[in-house]
């Protein structure tokens, strides 16, 4: 009989070690966390599996020498062609001599949560230089194009007008169209920050009538609000924008729905406790949810829909997402998503006084 039975039912992973630092044990939980079998990985040393191995051999051959009964400490474990584990290690000392070492490892999905932030916010920061420098260059130029089209079309010759007159068109709406674009790009780092006291509920309210007013069918959009929330101090048409940016493109996400009369729409705010954003520690928070049950975020897109010019509906500008986390990020705030087929979730995180 297996002495290790008991510990199938853990879902933290759990691994015991020979004394030569070879696998004797995984538990379910392990299988999955390193993406193999049991049958595979027994009598397999565990560094082989990480890039970083030796950091685990390392541990391994303290506890052989009863450096430590029992360590705990996080890890980053890196992993071959994929993504990085981010665990909370526990590494104990049995008095087994056929298998001396336990090693529990648990995610750590809080420290995940905050790279990915700190992810985004880096490429936030990256992108702004970009937009301003990009459209910059673009916009000097687009100037003289239009202004040398509209010369050429008063150069043509009477009898050739008729003809030529589309094609000189043709280069102002384009010149026009991209304009219209480098203003879009450029317009929440022109626009002043005007400060007063918000209420985040009048925010929504607002931008429920807006959507209610363009989805007047097929479309319920419930309100879950706690009312105990603090006014505080912020730009509300800038937070009037952000949330109507990604209200509209859920309810556009919900189209099949509308048509089939199912489509929700969910706002709901909450307080949110000791929250730590841009490495900045917070008692409290604003926590705005935005939950819509349509198809879902694509996959391929889910951890750049905030960059500039991605988008995943045919059409769409790629802007609302991006000018949103901007005007947030302006109320040292941060917007994070979860998405599934049928729930997405976009969250807003804005400290409160």
């Amino acid at each position: 009989m297996n002495p290790f039975t008991g510990l199938d039912l853990l879902a933290s992973a759990v691994i015991i070690l020979d004394p030569e630092g070879r696998i004797s044990y995984v538990n379910p939980a392990a299988e999955n966390m390193l993406d193999g079998s049991a049958k595979a990985m027994l009598q397999q040393r565990l560094g082989r599996f990480f890039v970083n191995g030796d950091t685990i051999d390392e541990l391994f051959h303290q506890a052989l020498r009863h450096q430590f009964d029992d360590k705990r400490l996080d890890l980053i474990l890196e992993r071959h062609g994929r993504d990085a584990l981010h665990v909370h290690a526990i590494v104990t000392v049995l008095d087994t001599p056929a298998t001396p070492v336990l090693i529990e490892l648990r995610e750590n999905v809080q420290q995940l949560k905050l790279d990915r932030e700190e992810r985004i916010l880096d490429q936030s920061q990256a992108n702004k230089e970009l937009i301003r420098n990009l459209a910059h260059e673009i916009k000097n130029p687009l100037g003289g194009i239009r202004g040398a089209a509209q010369l050429l079309e008063l150069e043509l010759p009477e009898r050739q007008l008729k003809e030529l007159r589309e094609y000189t068109q043709v280069i102002i709406k384009e010149a026009d169209r991209l304009q219209t674009l480098v203003d879009r790009l450029l317009a929440p780092h022109r626009r002043p920050h005007i400060v007063g006291d918000v209420n985040i509920h009048e925010v929504c309210e607002r931008v429920r009538s807006l959507i209610v007013a363009e989805f007047p069918n097929g479309l319920m959009i419930k309100r879950d609000y706690d009312l105990s929330l603090p006014e505080f101090r912020g730009d509300q048409e800038q937070l009037i924008q952000a949330v109507l940016n990604i209200a509209h493109n859920a309810a556009q996400a919900l189209s099949e729905r509308i048509e089939k009369g199912d489509a929700e729409l969910v706002l709901q705010t909450r307080v949110a406790r000791q929250i730590t954003l841009a490495k900045v520690r917070y008692r409290l928070a604003l926590d705005l949810h935005i939950i819509d049950n349509g198809p879902g975020i694509p996959t391929d897109i889910q951890n750049r829909i905030f960059y500039p010019l991605v988008s995943g509906r045919n059409g769409g500008s790629g802007l609302g997402l991006t000018l949103a986390q901007t005007f947030v990020q302006q109320h040292m705030g941060f917007i994070s998503c979860e998405s599934r087929p049928g729930l997405t979730d976009f969250r807003i995180l804005i400290p409160l006084p």
